[in-house]
């Protein structure tokens, strides 16, 4: 799945436009390198998000098969860590 639908599908962004630019303007990570919108993401990989203030390192442990309710979205994805970035 691509790391834009993904990061939608997961409630980790409120819309997917937010993600594409996050990951236009180098924000989002798999597995350590830069990740395009098209990148595609899979099981076990771990994403770093720089967004919302914070740095989120996530792993994701399922790919979901369809859309994904909010209550169930964290079934799909184990938080790491969460550090806030600093303020400039």
């Amino acid at each position: 799945m691509r790391i834009d639908l993904l990061l939608n599908k997961l409630c980790l962004t409120k819309t997917r436009s937010i993600a594409k630019n996050a990951c236009d303007k180098n924000l989002v990570t798999i597995n350590g390198k830069l990740a395009k919108a098209s990148s595609e993401v899979h099981a076990e990989d771990q994403i770093g998000l720089k967004l919302y203030g914070f740095d989120h390192s996530i792993r994701i442990l399922e790919i979901p098969a369809g859309n994904v309710s909010k209550t169930n979205a964290t079934q799909y994805y184990q938080l790491l860590d969460k550090t806030p970035l600093p303020k400039p």
